[in-house]
């Protein structure tokens, strides 16, 4: 059984950090390029940030720039997501996804990050 669970959403102030992790069963996690989703209230999923299988390429979406960093441990099994500089519009919900070359994907259930005063 495949899964992703994502953990360390919550409430934080503008101009706060937060890191967010995935960890993954059920795949052979090196064989998976990882990726962080994102769903506002409203508004369509987008990608946020992808890393390759062996971690050595990365790519984040405009909007957070400078300010997130994907990163991976294949040994652990696990996917990070550091958000620095918070801003009131990254409030969402955000996803851990897997895919292969093959086609195959798999998703998480989200966690929710709210940055508000």
């Amino acid at each position: 059984q495949v899964q992703l669970v994502e953990s360390g959403g919550g409430l934080v102030q503008p101009g706060g950090s937060l890191r967010l992790s995935c960890a993954v069963s059920g795949i052979t996690f090196s064989s998976y390029a990882m990726n962080w989703y994102r769903q506002a209230p409203g508004k369509e999923r987008e990608l946020v940030a992808r890393i390759a299988r062996a971690g050595h390429t990365t790519k984040n979406a405009d909007s957070v720039k400078g300010r997130f960093t994907i990163s991976r441990d294949n040994a652990k099994n696990m996917v990070y997501l550091q958000m620095n500089s918070l801003k009131p519009e990254d409030t969402a919900v955000y996803y851990c996804s897997a895919d292969n070359i093959y086609g195959s994907s798999y998703w998480g259930q989200g966690t929710q990050v709210t940055v508000s005063s």
